[in-house]
């Protein structure tokens, strides 16, 4: 018999729909019922992809005695948090708080009526064990305690509620902004790097795609081979890994140990946008041709598997096939044999480990690139050409005989924020690479995100077969924003600039504090919960009010409002003695900050449209992130004067810096000359 979620858009609730568990969605009735019943809340927090959900679901939420016991002693609420990142946000902190450990999924936590929360952890095994009780324990003893020591929770709630009351940035008047907190962040950086396995720090190993963003672009700004080498090293020990799908392409949430070798198996649009955009860039400082094939790889598999027939991207896929984890990815030395003629089985097993002992709990291979191909290639005697084939070949039949199994489950909601990282990344990897098959991918997400999710005025955050639905919340409008900004660089149109100045304008309208600076993550207009985070950080994704200063800023030089450089710098002066304290999470803060204190080249390029592929492409050749370029055809009405320069015969480029431009350029190479001129002043 199904419960209360049988009617929403979430896989991973309606995965719980059946359960025995009574579970109602967040909302008004089970806040009422449980005022009504006086009941505590339990609230369960997960995901679709993730492997500890499914188990915590298998081993409680499906067994009938539980669930029995649940629906006795509460009333118990499922959330998707990625529907929901709102309230992840305000139960992870609580949790921070009450447990003083990291929070995860899924997340467990037992509310007040009032949807305070007095109680919590993460994964809770059926029958003790882990070091953890048994989860009909632990029901039993909430339950009693939030009858008999409402006295010892109301204390604890007011001690909480002042706890996540401080973790709000105050504003400090006579704020100097400077580059001291940046440099900080790069020696911070350094010195917890890995020089053997590259990364940071040790098991579990996690990409951290925005520091390394940030280390690429000062390795560039500085002239920094020894900064260059922490993200070099990373990527292609990453590259070479398991956390990286060898046979498939795109990269898994994260390393189990510290040599990227197993990894957590599911798979997440998010790090697939960041890892591409960053390897793209990578091979425009680098050339390896093994960052390039990554890229590669990465975005086949998001044409593959992630894009939906209407355009937009899926949300993930599944750690589990078949309730066994990294099934789908793993290999039997028979599975290999039957997959690959002889011919090509030597090569294959070197290369990518399989005739060593098995690296998977020692029954079968997860692949990772273990031995180089140029030393295969001249052992086995054949030509380095020849052996790039033959590893293709192989690559193409194992994937091939992947297909035919039982595949992990795709989470097919598509989410604005995550799909605004893949439109960006698959834009930017389009321009660097010159495929137009990227590109287009990239404007059909796009434009299903304007039709669908773009109303009156007012963005939504998740669609499910043709269902949009609740409000975005503020990294949905700055990822979105930064996708448009890379949109309008791949080629210019009015529509996106006027959309781009749409979002930034509901951004300072919705969710802009006017008052101390920065922006909360949840709309003024939002249903109130126990609190209301202004996130900053970056973690598996950039933080909010971090990129949102950046692009704000961004947008103002290339549209010449001035109310968006201003809120960003407000934004900036309210988190900057939080980034001078502890600069560790802000790499993307780091690049609003330097951009604040040094603006960009704002690169604009009048002229037909039959010349702009000609000078973007000399222009997108170099690694050049410290410039905004926008071909701009004659065609373009109604611009800004920052774009509406007058085009010279062919094609003028102006070259400015706030608000002073050098004159006219109308040689390609002139303009090369200029702009490397000003990288290599910023380098000394």
């Amino acid at each position: 018999m199904a419960n209360h979620l049988a009617a929403e858009t979430s896989p991973y609730l309606l995965q719980h729909a059946e359960n025995p568990v009574d579970w109602y969605p967040w909302g008004d009735d089970a806040l009422a019922l449980a005022r009504a019943q006086d009941k505590p809340i339990l609230l369960s927090i997960g995901y679709s992809a993730c492997h500890w959900c499914h188990v915590m679901a298998h081993e409680s939420f499906e067994d009938e005695g539980i669930a029995a016991l649940m629906n006795r002693l509460f009333v118990n609420i499922k959330v998707d948090r990625e529907e929901r990142p709102d309230l992840d946000h305000v139960y992870q902190a609580a949790h921070q708080i009450l447990t003083e450990r990291a929070g995860g999924w899924p997340l467990t936590m037992f509310l007040m009526p009032d949807g305070t929360p007095f109680f919590g952890g993460t994964y809770f095994p059926k029958a003790a064990r882990y070091g953890l009780p048994g989860f009909p324990q632990i029901l039993e003893r909430v339950a009693e305690a939030y009858h008999a020591e409402r006295g010892k929770i109301a204390q604890q709630n007011r001690a909480l509620a002042a706890a996540l009351a401080r973790s709000l940035p105050e504003a400090a008047p006579g704020v100097t902004l400077s580059m001291r907190p940046v440099d900080a962040l790069a020696a911070a950086l350094a010195s917890g790097f890995d020089p053997v396995n590259g990364g940071f720090g040790g098991a579990p190993k996690f990409p951290h795609p925005c520091e390394l963003d940030f280390l690429l672009r000062r390795s560039q700004a500085r002239g920094d081979a020894r900064v260059l080498e922490i993200v070099t090293t990373t990527l292609t020990r990453m590259a070479c890994g398991g956390i990286h799908d060898q046979i498939g392409g795109g990269f898994c949430r994260y390393s189990v140990d510290g040599h990227w070798s197993i990894p957590h198996f599911e798979k997440m649009l998010y790090d697939n946008a960041l890892l591409l955009r960053l390897y793209a860039d990578a091979w425009l400082v680098t050339r390896d041709p093994l960052y390039a094939a990554v890229a590669a790889r990465t975005a086949h598999w998001v044409l593959r598997e992630m894009q939906s027939p209407e355009g937009g991207y899926y949300a993930s896929l599944d750690a589990d096939s078949g309730h066994e984890e990294g099934a789908f990815y793993l290999w039997t030395r028979e599975e290999l044999r039957a997959a690959l003629p002889a011919g090509s089985r030597a090569l294959a097993e070197r290369h990518w480990g399989l005739g060593e002992p098995p690296n998977f709990e020692g029954h079968a291979w997860n692949p990772t690139a273990a031995e180089p191909l140029e030393r295969i290639c001249a052992d086995l005697g054949i030509g380095l050409e020849e052996g790039g084939r033959a590893l293709e070949e192989a690559r193409g039949l194992l994937l091939a005989a992947r297909e035919r199994r039982n595949r992990p489950g795709r989470d097919e909601k598509i989410l604005t924020g995550w799909n605004a990282l893949m439109i960006e990344a698959m834009t930017h990897a389009g321009v660097v690479f010159r495929n137009p098959q990227w590109l287009d991918s990239a404007g059909r997400a796009l434009e299903f995100v304007r039709a669908t999710l773009w109303r009156e005025g007012r963005l939504l955050a998740t669609c499910r077969d043709g269902r949009a639905r609740l409000d975005a919340c503020l990294d949905d409008h700055a990822f979105l924003l930064a996708a448009l900004i890379e949109r309008m660089q791949a080629r210019f149109r009015g529509e996106d600039l006027a959309f781009a100045a749409g979002i930034a304008d509901a951004l300072l309208a919705r969710f802009e504090d006017e008052t101390a600076g920065g922006f909360f993550f949840t709309g003024h207009d939002h249903e109130r919960l126990i609190h209301r985070p202004k996130p900053v950080h970056d973690g598996s994704t950039p933080g909010g009010n971090a990129l949102a200063a950046v692009c704000l800023q961004r947008l103002g030089h290339l549209c010449g409002d001035a109310r968006y450089p201003d809120s960003a710098r407000r934004t900036l002066e309210l988190f900057a003695p939080q980034m001078e304290r502890q600069p560790s999470g802000f790499a993307t803060l780091a690049l609003a900050l330097e951009e604040h204190l040094d603006p960009p080249a704002v690169v604009v390029l009048r002229g037909s449209d039959e010349m702009a592929d000609s000078w973007l492409e000399r222009l997108h050749s170099r690694y050049q992130p410290h410039t905004i370029a926008a071909f701009v055809g004659t065609h373009e009405r109604g611009l800004p004067p920052v774009l509406d320069k007058p085009a010279g015969k062919h094609v003028n480029a102006w070259v400015c810096s706030g608000v002073h431009c050098l004159p006219p350029i109308e040689d390609p190479a002139e303009l090369e000359g200029v702009l490397a001129s000003r990288a290599s002043r910023g380098a000394n």
